[in-house]
């Protein structure tokens, strides 16, 4: 019979410490291609950013269509025609906001790192 080896109070504390009462939790299939770097994080939250924008542009589209449908059926009317000047204007002005953060991030990192892409798509460096 194999006797157990007897933990110190320390020893413990360690094991209990490093233990997960979870146990492994493994990110989903789709997460999992960003690996468990960093740097992953850093990947994930860019193409995040980039779907939001790219989302941003797609509403833009749609309100700007719809506005162009309230001006052509205002009928003359000086206060739906007002209404959709300013759904044009706001959407308008919502799309350079959107694209005008890509441009200030590129300028802002080309004059601060020498990369326009270094906020962008940021790097990270550690002990490998």
């Amino acid at each position: 019979m194999k006797k157990q080896k007897k933990l110190f109070r320390w020893e413990k504390l360690i094991w209990a410490v490093s233990s997960s009462p979870f146990g492994r939790i493994e990110p989903p299939e789709p997460i999992r291609k960003y690996g468990d770097s960093p740097q992953g994080l850093f990947t994930f939250l860019n193409n995040l950013l980039k779907v939001l924008i790219m989302g941003a542009g797609l509403y833009t589209l749609f309100n700007l269509i719809m506005a162009g449908y309230g001006y052509l059926s205002a009928g003359g009317k000086e206060e739906n025609l007002e209404k959709a000047w300013g759904k044009i204007w706001q959407s308008l002005l919502g799309l350079v906001i959107a694209a005008g953060s890509f441009i200030l991030a590129g300028v802002v990192g080309w004059l601060v790192f020498g990369d326009p892409k270094a906020l962008i798509v940021p790097k990270l460096y550690g002990p490998e």
